[in-house]
């Protein structure tokens, strides 16, 4: 597979529909005119698949990824999601330059299956200094067996001995995934042992929002947990979304009521809420059963994006897997100064 093929699976789509939209069609009488004997002659002469000298794909992926634009490494990233399983073998090639290793890790952590996961797994031996065991670990949140479960609880454990912090919090991420009540007291015990204060705040988080949720999916109202990618994801927030607010999708549910509603005009606009979650933008696998969510979390302090991959089983929709993006912290609210005493 040349790397112009790459190319094309990796960004072919993004320009198809809108080309096609756009490109007018010819007239009828230039259909009908025969083509150019001298030009047609000169295209049959020249090689289906040209490639350019030099490496320009990864290149040309490097500087899209690199960009300050966010949107361009999502749509890349979407891009090769929604190629799914059929571009594993390009990703494990652009794994072998430093510039694309780790959109091709990403990549393969996002669109899954027991392939990608097996190149995945080399990566715990990868000579470079580049941390890719991180998305492994992220990975291995979606194997639900005692082995994994294993795995990523002796990675938090040895947090102190870890040079690179993002490596032990995608552990952690992948535990969170789960709302296992059992992991609680080896997390609260590993957690006595650690050293570093940051790691320590996470696993408290950790420890915080699994056992809401848990106790949250053990009732009847989170029986309705995966009836949608919305609910699945508002769902992961529970803890700090507490669900007090309804999810939009209950909006159509109101519309059907029998009670007499108040018209729009004279209704207040509700309050914006403390916390809030957004789902930007979703993309999905080529057979519908896997989805990629980007999702903005927002709180009185600050701003988190996280990209959640989730897998349909059995009509529901599941968290797979959460990658932490960019975290903004939000400028405290200017105090007003004293007013000066009067006379």
């Amino acid at each position: 597979m040349t790397r112009s093929a790459l190319l094309r699976a990796l960004c072919g789509f993004l320009f198809l529909s809108s080309a096609s939209a756009q490109q007018p069609n010819p007239p009828a009488s230039a259909a009908a005119q025969p083509p150019n004997s001298a030009s047609a002659a000169q295209e049959a002469q020249q090689p289906d698949n040209v490639v350019l000298p030099g490496d320009w794909a990864p290149e040309l992926l490097d500087t899209i990824l690199s960009s300050p634009n966010a949107d361009a490494r999502d749509s890349l990233l979407d891009a090769a999601f929604a190629a799914g399983p059929a571009l594993v073998p390009q990703l494990e090639a652009a794994l072998k330059d430093d510039r694309t290793a780790e959109f091709a890790a990403q990549s393969l952590a996002f669109i899954g299956g027991d392939k990608a996961f097996e190149i995945l797994t080399s990566l715990m031996n990868d000579p470079r200094d580049l941390n890719l065991r991180r998305f492994f670990y992220g990975a291995l949140g979606e194997s639900r067996n005692a082995k994994a479960t294993q795995v990523l609880l002796d990675v938090i454990a040895r947090a102190d001995a870890e040079p690179d912090r993002t490596v032990t919090e995608a552990a952690i991420l992948a535990l969170t995934v789960r709302s296992d009540l059992g992991l609680l007291p080896t997390l609260r015990e590993t957690r006595k042992k650690l050293k570093d204060v940051v790691i320590r705040d996470d696993v408290d988080n950790a420890v915080e929002v699994i056992e809401a949720r848990g106790h949250y999916l053990a009732s009847p109202e989170g029986k309705e947990e995966g009836v949608s990618v919305e609910r699945a994801v508002r769902t992961y927030f529970y803890p700090a979304l507490k669900l007090t607010a309804p999810a939009p999708e209950s909006a159509s549910l109101a519309a059907k009521s029998p009670r007499p509603v108040k018209s729009a005009a004279a209704q207040p606009a509700p309050p914006k809420p403390d916390v809030s979650v957004e789902i930007r933008k979703v993309a999905f696998s080529p057979d519908k059963s896997r989805a990629l969510a980007h999702v903005v979390f927002e709180d009185p302090t600050a701003l988190a994006n996280y990209d959640m991959v989730l897998q349909k089983q059995f009509g529901d929709w599941t968290i797979a897997s959460v990658w932490l993006g960019v975290e903004m912290e939000k400028p405290e609210p200017a105090t007003r100064p004293a007013s000066a005493p009067e006379n």
